[in-house]
C-alpha cells in the first residue's frame, strides 16, 4: 500500500521538479553576479642593477662579490686636512709636532715610518726610507728642489686611501662644489683620477702630503714594532739555605 501511495502520489514528481528548478536558478544567479575585485598586489620596485662602487676596509673594490642592491659605502674623510700642519688638539698632538718636525727637516725619515706602517711589517723601513734619500739628494743636487722624491713616494697616499677608503683629493672638490654624484659613476675613471691627484699632492705639497698621511697612520694603525709578541724570562731559583 505504501509503495502504490507513493507512486499515485502526484505530488512527489513535482517536488523533484521544483527542486531541481531552484538548483538551476541559484547556478544561473551565481554565474551572473559578478566576482568581487580582488585587490592587486602593490608593485615592488625593481632593484638597478648597478654595481655599488667604493674601497673596503681591506682596499678592495666593493663592485667585487659585492651584492646587487647592498647601500653603497661611503668614504671617509681625512681625520686632519692637508694644511694643518700641527694637527689636532687630541691625545696625540705631540705626534703631531713629531710629523710636523719629520716633515720639515728629515722627510725621508717620515716617509720610511708611514711606509712601513701601511705594509705593516716590521724591518722595511730601510728598504723605503734610503731609495726616498737617494732621490731626494738627486733632486736638490741637480735641480734645486726635492722634486725626483714624490715620483717615488706618491703611490703610498693612493695605497693609503684604499685601504682605509679615505675620500681622495678630487672627490672632496667636486662634493663641495656640489656635483657628487656625477663625478663617481664610473669607478675606473675615478680611481685614475684620484691617482693623478695624489701624484699631484705629493708634487706641489709634498712635504704638507707626508704630514697628513702621517697623522692618519698613527691614529689608525700601531707602529709594527709594537705588535711583536711579549718574551717570556725564565729566571732560576735564587740559592737556598737549610735551616738549622
Amino acid at each position: 500500500m505504501a509503495n502504490n501511495m507513493e507512486e499515485s502520489s502526484p505530488f512527489l514528481p513535482r517536488q523533484k521538479s521544483e527542486m531541481t528548478n531552484n538548483e538551476l536558478k541559484s547556478t544561473k544567479l551565481n554565474s551572473s553576479t559578478p566576482a568581487p575585485p580582488v585587490a592587486a598586489e602593490p608593485v615592488k620596485p625593481t632593484v638597478s642593477a648597478a654595481v655599488p662602487m667604493g674601497w673596503t676596509a681591506n682596499g678592495l673594490p666593493m663592485g667585487h662579490g659585492a651584492v646587487v642592491g647592498e647601500p653603497i659605502m661611503r668614504r671617509a674623510q681625512w681625520e686632519s686636512g692637508l694644511c694643518s700642519c700641527f694637527g689636532k688638539n687630541d691625545e696625540f698632538v705631540s705626534s703631531d709636532l713629531e710629523v710636523c718636525l719629520l716633515g720639515t727637516l728629515a722627510p725621508c725619515v717620515l716617509y720610511g715610518s708611514n711606509a712601513e706602517r701601511i705594509g705593516s711589517a716590521p724591518g722595511s723601513f730601510s728598504n723605503h726610507c734610503l731609495p726616498y734619500t737617494g732621490l731626494y739628494l738627486i733632486g736638490q743636487s741637480f735641480f734645486g728642489w726635492n722634486c725626483m722624491a714624490p715620483w717615488f713616494s706618491y703611490p703610498s697616499r693612493t695605497a693609503l686611501r684604499q685601504k682605509f677608503n679615505l675620500e681622495g683629493n678630487c672627490e672632496a672638490v667636486t662634493r663641495s662644489c656640489g656635483c657628487y654624484g656625477g663625478f663617481v659613476e664610473d669607478e675606473e675613471r675615478r680611481e685614475q683620477c684620484e691617482s693623478t691627484c695624489d701624484f699631484a699632492t705629493h708634487i706641489f705639497c709634498h712635504p704638507c702630503a707626508l704630514c697628513q698621511e702621517g697623522r692618519e697612520l698613527r691614529r689608525r694603525l700601531p707602529h709594527p714594532g709594537f705588535n711583536t709578541k711579549p718574551v717570556l724570562v725564565m729566571l732560576p731559583p735564587g740559592e737556598q739555605s737549610m735551616g738549622r
